[in-house]
């Protein structure tokens, strides 16, 4: 298949990206950042998904649409809330009309945390579980073939480093804890850390889109959305505390302290964000496969030992 992938060169994006083209597909990336480096059996599309017409000519010539574009962040979004109504309302409907007006198969990705939308805790997920609903309304009435992915929280090498270590946007919780334990400072954890804040890496969170598409071409959209997660959850501590332990084989060092912080807008108390991973079944999955939470955290500690901390250590 010909598949285009809308915010193609994120951190899940371009993950997906590969995972498309080992299962030897061909890959549009549509995004509104000039491209870097094109992949053999990819091609690149410059557009934004607020533009209807840009959408509806990427629809013309693919034969199926991994929808990642968005505006991200919660505390990021509360504050200025217009960008990610535009953006994850507007520019998915345009996705979802441009692939009803081709009768192409979408993955839509959801928010792990989608059941938040009720306690008002930001734009973000308030406007990415809006788009859900029409999602689900295409679905229904217009004979639409998209299927939600929830995943929840991404993580791996590559992702994007926040300040004060990087010029990032959006502060994710792996990148933030690993250049922190790198560096020798000492971990910030909001709220009291047993809230549940479950995590996928990243290259079982790619096959889990690429199967998703692959399945809705040929089935139909899911019955409910897939839920991406491991299958054991975990406290905000417990990862805090796997990342400081793994942070000492290249520090040399003992694990760095956790420091508790107030909890910040948008973020709830005692909040458990999981997944039914019953839910990949209806895909041909299983999160018995997926890469445990102590692997993938030596693996994206590597990486930032490896590919991050000597930049900065020399900046």
């Amino acid at each position: 298949m010909k598949i285009g992938v809308t915010g193609g060169q994120g951190f899940i994006g371009s993950w997906i990206r590969t995972e498309l083209l080992r299962r030897g597909h061909q890959v549009v990336v549509f995004d509104r950042n000039p491209h870097t480096e094109m992949a053999t059996r990819e091609e690149f599309f410059l557009g934004d998904i607020r533009d209807e017409t840009a959408v509806v000519e990427l629809a013309a010539h693919v034969e199926g649409i991994i929808h990642l574009a968005a505006v991200l962040g919660t505390q990021e979004t509360i504050g200025n809330p217009r960008p990610s109504a535009e953006t994850n309302i507007r520019g998915s409907l345009n996705v979802f009309e441009a692939a009803n007006q081709y009768g192409l198969p979408v993955v839509y990705a959801g928010v792990g945390n989608a059941f938040m939308r009720d306690l008002g805790t930001g734009s973000y997920t308030i406007s990415k579980t809006a788009a859900e609903d029409y999602a689900r309304m295409f679905n229904a009435y217009r004979d639409g073939r998209i299927t939600i992915v929830r995943p929840v929280n991404a993580y791996g090498p590559g992702q994007s480093v926040a300040a004060p270590y990087g010029t990032g946007k959006v502060r994710k919780i792996l990148p933030a804890f690993t250049c922190r334990a790198l560096t020798g400072a000492p971990l910030e954890v909001y709220g009291d850390g047993t809230q549940i804040s479950d995590c996928a890496y990243i290259a079982d969170v790619a096959r889990t889109f690429a199967q998703a598409l692959e399945h809705t071409a040929v089935h139909g959209p899911t019955e409910k959305p897939v839920e991406c997660g491991p299958l054991d959850s975990v406290t905000v501590n417990d990862i805090a505390r796997l990342v400081a332990e793994e942070a000492t084989r290249y520090t040399g060092r003992e694990p760095v302290a956790i420091k508790h912080l107030p909890m910040r807008p948008g973020e709830v108390p005692n909040a458990v964000v999981s997944s039914d991973t019953s839910t990949l079944q209806q895909i041909g999955m299983t999160a018995k496969d997926f890469v445990p939470l102590d692997e993938g955290i030596h693996h994206t500690v590597r990486y930032y030992a490896e590919s991050w901390l000597p930049g900065y250590l020399a900046a």
